[in-house]
């Protein structure tokens, strides 16, 4: 085994690498490499944001390691502060366990089921809480050195509470580490103290620590922050082939080259010199594809091009039934086009919502019958009365 090919291998679009001598060593005696990602199920849904280091995990795979997926059912319930500027709300057990029963199923779009390991975290964690384990690390890590996180420093200089829980969230992700004998851990580059503190907690229990892996952090759909259900910029990988395609075609084309740099294999400098319109068609045709298959992709593409170039109202829509007269913005929500009363209204005053092809200018009194009700450019509803 050439090492050196193999660590440029592996390093491909990382951030960062810490640990990389132990690395070398492990590899130079042909060890099988334990390789670690944990996720938190605090929603119902992975997204591309999750798909850069689900790759990377699968890319291990590939290479003939053990990826060790852990689903955060414990730590789901504290909440990483990892990247936040305030507390984040502590979840309860059945909202976790229902969050998390897609996790694993979703991870397998990407990774080898047959090659990978996948834990829950509350399979020792509960145990280490209530032992002996949790003083001993506890002994060995100090307050100061916990508060050293740059998430922890701004909020505390802006006045604003780190609770108890934060503070002890990178030590049960660290005790993960030991739990599960990880020779590498990867996160995005907003964990790398996480990821460091689960190397300083091997060392106390006298394992060889982990090497630290930092992938880039996705940025969503809004081309400003991180890909996050939070923030409304994401692109689950449970979406529908269409919503895939859709919302790859809305992004702006500076993102959508960042897109083909982090999410896909393809040859940069090539599609630099395809026409942008082209390069994104082609990006949505690969996430699509990625995701649901070749058919699929073609199939949003044909309708892509039917709803968007040929102005066609595509003819695989969700149907709705309307048995009363009905406000418009209460269809609008209640048929899953519009978060909430507000946005409803909000985008009839874009202009944004249009039935049978004619935009509505104010909410109204909606008297059934059968019409095509649609918002923005990509989401429509065939309304039904009965």
């Amino acid at each position: 085994m050439d090492i050196e090919k193999e660590i440029i291998r592996i390093k491909k679009n990382a951030v960062e690498m810490i640990g990389e001598e132990e690395l070398k060593k492990k590899l130079s005696l042909g060890a099988k490499l334990r390789v670690k990602l944990g996720v938190d199920p605090t929603s119902c849904d992975l997204h591309l944001g999750h798909s850069v280091v689900l790759r990377k995990l699968r890319q291990f795979q590939d290479m003939g390691h053990t990826a060790v997926l852990i689903i955060g059912d414990f730590t789901a319930q504290v909440g990483d502060p990892s990247g936040r500027d305030g507390t984040r709300p502590v979840l309860n057990n059945d909202i976790v366990k229902k969050n998390a029963e897609t996790y694993a199923e979703q991870a397998f779009k990407i990774l080898d089921k047959s090659r990978a390991e996948i834990r829950y975290n509350s399979e020792w964690l509960k145990d280490f809480m209530a032992g002996e384990d949790f003083f001993n690390v506890s002994k060995n890590m100090t307050i100061s050195r916990l508060l050293e996180r740059e998430d922890f420093k701004s909020r505390l200089d802006a006045q604003n509470s780190v609770s108890l829980l934060e503070i002890l969230y990178p030590i049960f992700q660290g005790y993960d580490s030991v739990a599960v004998k990880a020779d590498i851990e990867l996160g995005g580059s907003d964990q790398i103290f996480n990821l460091l503190v689960g190397r300083a907690i091997q060392k106390i229990y006298s394992q060889i620590p982990q090497t630290v892996m930092t992938m880039p952090l996705l940025v969503g759909t809004d081309g400003i922050r991180k890909m996050s259900k939070s923030y409304g910029n994401y692109i689950c990988l449970a979406d529908s082939a269409g919503d895939i395609f859709g919302k790859i075609m809305s992004i702006s084309d500076d993102l959508m080259y960042d897109y083909y740099k982090i999410l896909t294999d393809e040859n940069i400098e090539e599609i630099k010199e395809m026409h942008p319109m082209k390069a994104k068609k082609k990006l949505a045709f690969i996430m699509t594809d990625n995701y649901h298959g070749k058919s699929a992709a073609e199939s949003a593409a044909e309708n892509f091009e039917k709803v968007f170039s040929k102005k066609e109202i595509p003819e695989d829509i969700q149907d709705f039934i309307v048995s009363k007269p009905e406000k418009i913005v209460n269809i609008l929500v209640a048929a899953g086009l519009c978060k909430g009363k507000n946005e409803a209204r909000r985008l009839i005053s874009q202009g944004a919502v249009k039935i049978d092809n004619e935009k509505i200018e104010e909410d109204f009194i909606f008297r059934p019958k059968n019409c095509v009700l649609q918002v923005g450019r990509r989401h429509f509803r065939k309304l039904r009365e009965i």
